[in-house]
């Protein structure tokens, strides 16, 4: 495989070769795609913490009777100024 980076890439790994932490091109652009996997690992596990929680919400909703609007700001706004009054 060939790749051509630009010179903005190309400064990026000459500097940190420089900080002599990574011994070649090839270990920082190793590490660099171990951290993108992380990353892309750990976004798919929120992703899917995120539909749990929503399902469960829809789930919930399901046998609850609807608010209207109102009353449902009402809510959130007494729960953050308890929670306010808690920190204090």
């Amino acid at each position: 495989m060939s790749i051509t980076l630009t010179k903005t890439q190309e400064i990026f790994i000459q500097t940190k070769l420089q900080t002599g932490k990574y011994g070649s091109a090839e270990e920082v652009l190793e590490v660099a795609l171990r951290l993108l996997d992380e990353y892309d690992r750990a976004d798919r596990e929120w992703l899917d913490a995120v539909r749990v929680k929503i399902d469960a919400a829809v789930a919930m909703s399901e046998h609850t009777p609807p608010i209207d609007g109102e009353t449902f700001i009402v809510g959130i706004c007494d729960r953050f100024r308890q929670a306010r009054e808690t920190q204090q």
